[in-house]
């Protein structure tokens, strides 16, 4: 009998030890927060980028709230998030204080997405500017224009063909970052009212004050949100700034 007990207590003790040395555990889903907030022209396209955002979350393994809000820009309610993306925002949309807890956030190795217009957002921010990597100009007629995808080695242009023919209003940009690194860049022979010339790039990512920032100046039309090449490619730019 105290030779059974033993030899009970033995294989209790195994399996504990077992369950110890690999305890099981619960991923964390990602959460990103997707801010549309506008202080200019308002893009009709928001709602449709709002919703194809949540609908890549819920395929692809993070959630994603939604706000025009600018006073959840604290540095406690920025701490749920990994990334914020600013979907078309415009003009000036964050005050002092907000723009202290949001530069604090990237800080801290958090992630920026801005989409088409975040570029037409916050002029008078230098910091911001060196984030989302240039600053809007002016722009022609919504047309067809090729992309020249000059590096796939991004979760955000791996699918893309080498030239990719895309619908949409095409920004011309000033004061750019040269430390951005370009993902695609527009061959302006393509379409008419190309304002930046051979130096034309239109999606770009890089990592910024601690922190990473993806860019793409697609996005103004609603089609855009039901395009499969665009939609994988904004995913790819949510998954870079999200830290996967």
């Amino acid at each position: 009998m105290i030779y059974l007990l033993m030899t009970l207590f033995s294989v209790a003790s195994a399996s504990l030890a077992s369950c110890n040395d690999k305890p099981e555990t619960h991923a964390v889903k990602p959460r990103i927060l997707i801010f549309c907030k506008t202080g200019g022209y308002y893009h009709e396209s928001i709602p449709d980028g709002m919703s194809a955002i949540q609908k890549l979350g819920q395929e692809n393994g993070f959630s994603a709230d939604t706000t025009k809000n600018a006073g959840l820009f604290t540095e406690k309610n920025l701490r749920k998030y990994d990334a914020v993306v600013f979907l078309n925002t415009t003009h000036e949309v964050l005050d002092d204080k907000q723009q202290a807890a949001f530069e604090k956030y990237i800080r801290s190795g958090k992630g920026f997405v801005g989409v088409h217009a975040a570029t037409d957002t916050e002029y008078e921010w230098p910091w911001y500017n060196k984030l989302v990597g240039a600053y809007f100009t002016n722009h022609p007629k919504v047309q067809k224009a090729k992309i020249n995808i000059v590096n796939k080695n991004h979760p955000s242009t791996s699918h893309l063909p080498d030239v990719w023919e895309h619908t949409d209003e095409w920004y011309n940009f000033k004061d750019i970052n040269p430390d951005i690194k370009v993902l695609g860049s527009l061959d302006e022979t393509s379409y008419e009212g190309g304002g930046n010339g051979n130096n034309h790039p239109i999606a770009w990512y890089h990592e910024f004050d601690g922190g990473r920032a993806f860019y793409t100046g697609l996005g103004h039309t609603k089609e855009s949100y039901s395009d499969p090449l665009f939609l994988k490619h904004l995913l790819g730019g949510i998954q870079y700034a999200i830290g996967r």
